[in-house]
């Protein structure tokens, strides 16, 4: 959690610095590509402070309304952020760039202390600027999600990561460089071509990238708004430090669910030998319980149930399909 604190400070300062430059551009000059840019960095900017609003609510201790904690208040931020990145800068952006596109005007120039200024190399100025700013800071989170991912692919490391802070970053931070390529683009040859609407045609890119990085991140963050088990190697952990106990026979279930990035709550089945003494029973759930935790450090809470084979199995079976008077009248839908 630390690493994503402090990328998400970096990006947040490197954003409202880009946000303020590219506005006064945009005010400038008039280039749209800029206008969407500067809503851009500062949707980010909102982002990256409800991601810190998140990790700092996430960290309330369980109370009696909520006796497992606020550790899901980090995903559903992280959902929001979402959310913001699709209404607030890929739509925007898209509008911009139609309008601009049905009413193209050339960058104009700027007057600035009385000095009289190309717009295009204002624009040109402030996007390098820009990059170099969005260059640093992706720079940084690029770090911290390569200390967390470890052997992993990026992809595969962002599908099992249950830090949605971190990789909402990595993906803001690739996605603003995107943008920034795009509309230097846009500007450089909407100058060169003489063809203002490429401005525009610079910012409805821009707003297809950010939408689509949105909903790549809604998907992400869905599965751990709701619920998402622990990653296999953690349940293969718990698995083997079972085996070691000779009194259990079998285990009947390992049910994982992250209550937050660092929080996982284990719920396991386990069928004890019948001729185990009572005593040799909460011993062995006590070792069980201290080797989980000491072998899985985001393991907070261990739950274990004494339950024969064939009650869990029974537990687990499909329900019958109703008979007589309940059965669904012919031709009725029924669910599978």
């Amino acid at each position: 959690m630390a690493e994503s604190t402090g990328a998400i400070y970096t990006a947040a300062g490197a954003n409202l610095a880009i946000a303020a430059a590219k506005f006064v551009g945009a005010f400038l000059t008039g280039s749209t590509a800029m206008l969407a840019e500067g809503a851009h960095s500062l949707v980010d900017t909102a982002n990256q402070l409800l991601l810190l609003v998140g990790l700092k609510r996430a960290k309330k201790p369980a109370d009696a309304k909520h006796p497992f904690g606020y550790g899901r208040e980090v995903y559903f931020y992280a959902f929001i952020v979402a959310l913001f990145i699709f209404l607030g800068g890929g739509i925007f952006a898209i509008y911009e760039g139609a309008h601009k596109i049905e009413h193209p005007e050339p960058a104009a120039d700027a007057t600035l202390f009385g000095v009289r200024l190309s717009g295009f190399w204002v624009n040109v100025s402030i996007l390098g600027f820009a990059i170099l700013a969005e260059g640093y800071s992706c720079l940084v989170a690029v770090r911290a999600f390569w200390a967390e991912k470890g052997e992993r692919g990026a992809i595969t490391a962002i599908q099992r990561s249950k830090d949605p802070a971190l990789y909402t970053i990595l993906v803001e931070d690739v996605a603003a460089l995107i943008g920034l390529v795009i509309a230097m683009t846009g500007v450089v040859l909407a100058h060169l071509l003489d063809k203002p609407a490429l401005d525009g045609w610079a910012s409805i890119g821009i707003g297809l990238v950010l939408v689509g990085m949105s909903i790549f991140l809604m998907f992400e963050t869905h599965g751990l708004l709701i619920g998402e088990a622990a990653d296999p190697e953690v349940v293969r952990t718990i698995q083997a430090a079972v085996r070691e106990e000779a009194a259990v026979q079998h285990v009947n279930a390992v049910l994982t669910q992250h209550l937050g990035p660092s929080d996982i709550l284990v719920n396991l089945s386990l069928d004890f030998a019948d001729d185990v003494p009572a005593g040799e029973v909460e011993r062995t759930v006590a070792r069980l319980e201290s080797r989980i935790r000491a072998q899985s450090r985001h393991v907070t809470r261990v739950f274990i149930e004494i339950q024969s084979r064939k009650a869990a199995a029974a537990e687990s079976a499909p329900a019958p399909a109703p008979t007589g008077s309940d059965a669904a009248p012919p031709g009725s839908a029924v669910p599978a």
